[in-house]
């Protein structure tokens, strides 16, 4: 057996089970600020697609998928990033979203025991844990705090953490917080990865949700071309079409970046058995090569951002992110014990920031904090916001 599945921490979704079982519920209906799943009605043209090719299922995809496919993925970073053109026969590969393909690339090009060979921010998707520790790898945790613009603080590794380092996780924007690594601190662990032979996973799944329709983040791609490393060496980028188009049961994504890279991944991925079924990939030719309803879906979440933080500010510390669609807020009291009241008392669940990250030394920057998805409608998310208002005014 995997001796890392020993070392697996139970998901966040289960802590929260755990820590709410006993909780007596109030007779409201129940309104979930927990998971991140988007709420919003995916593309028409897209489900159109995806029903006109339905009988594709009748065959065998392959690894890389469609040329076609490949071709939009490529036309889309180059426009989106500014880069120069990718090469869609070598520097692409689809993926069944970005947590298959972040938990598959650490399978494939970390080397096993390699104490610290993986370098991930805390608090963090859980997923790089857990592809690390079933690598049989112990990650080293970075901090992300408030004092960081909660940002995780790259430069306090020492060379030696860079020399036992083999991949480096980014999420930009962040999860939880929202908060966008700055070109600058990009350009930092570029010049660093290319030193030490460390291998960059950027996941950049919230990177279509951004608030400021003028500043769209910067990806990792893009401040590779900005730095001069036009071949992308030790750059792996993710994307997805779960939130950018509100497509998260399509299970497609797609890695872009070092073509040397790539191709040790696709012969990964020959093994693995996971190609994207072909209706799929027709589906997200269309979804890929139309951002009008990522415009309309930024617009969704910026009115429920502007209308939840203005309720909630009055009694929370809560400030619109850069990107994303949580609010990381501070709790007045311990986040757990925060999360089991509102539930209690409001049958509102939110998540416990503590659950996203683990203790180092004592400190959790995840603790003191909760992850709010708004997800749902904008009349859910402010019956919710009002209800926290009204419970928190109470006490």
């Amino acid at each position: 057996m995997n001796p890392g599945l020993n070392t697996l921490h139970p998901y966040p979704f289960e802590k929260l089970a755990q820590l709410t079982a006993s909780a007596e519920l109030p007779p409201l209906e129940r309104i979930a600020l927990t998971i991140g799943e988007p709420k919003h009605q995916p593309p028409a043209h897209v489900l159109e697609a995806l029903v006109a090719s339905v009988e594709e299922v009748a065959k065998y995809p392959s690894i890389i998928g469609q040329a076609e496919l490949r071709e939009s993925i490529a036309r889309w970073v180059a426009s989106r990033f500014k880069t120069r053109a990718i090469d869609p026969a070598t520097e692409v590969l689809p993926v069944n979203g970005t947590r298959e393909g972040l938990f598959a690339i650490t399978q494939a090009l970390v080397t096993p025991n390699r104490r610290g060979g993986v370098v991930i921010p805390n608090p963090f998707y859980q997923i790089y844990e857990g592809a690390a520790l079933l690598a049989n790898v112990e990650p080293l945790l970075v901090p992300a705090t408030e004092a960081t613009g909660h940002l995780a603080d790259y430069s306090i590794l020492s060379d030696d953490d860079w020399e036992r380092c083999e991949m480096l996780f980014i999420c930009t924007p962040g999860n939880p917080s929202g908060a966008v690594i700055p070109e600058a601190e990009l350009h930092f662990l570029i010049e660093k990865a290319l030193e030490h032979n460390v291998v960059l996973i950027s996941d950049e799944c919230y990177s279509e949700l951004y608030y400021d329709e003028e500043r769209p983040p910067v990806g990792l791609l893009e401040a590779a071309s900005t730095y001069g490393n036009t071949e992308l060496k030790q750059c792996l980028a993710f994307h997805s079409l779960s939130k950018r188009s509100n497509l998260p049961g399509l299970r497609s994504g797609f890695v872009a970046g070092d073509a040397e890279l790539i191709a040790q991944f696709k012969r990964y991925r020959t093994y693995h058995g996971c190609a994207m079924p072909l209706h799929h990939q027709l589906a997200s030719i269309a979804a890929w090569s139309d951002e009008d309803h990522v415009v309309k879906n930024r617009a969704l979440y910026r009115a429920k951002f502007d209308a939840v933080t203005d309720r909630l500010s009055s009694v929370l510390p809560v400030s619109i992110p850069e990107a994303g669609f949580y609010l990381w807020a501070r709790t007045p009291t311990s986040d757990t014990t925060f999360a089991r009241d509102l539930l209690s008392h409001t049958h509102v669940a939110v998540l416990p920031g503590s659950f996203l990250g683990r203790s180092v030394n004592g400190i959790n920057p995840g603790s003191d904090h909760i992850r709010m998805a708004l997800v749902a409608t904008l009349a859910e998310t402010l019956e919710a916001a009002d209800r926290i208002c009204h419970w928190l005014r109470r006490g």
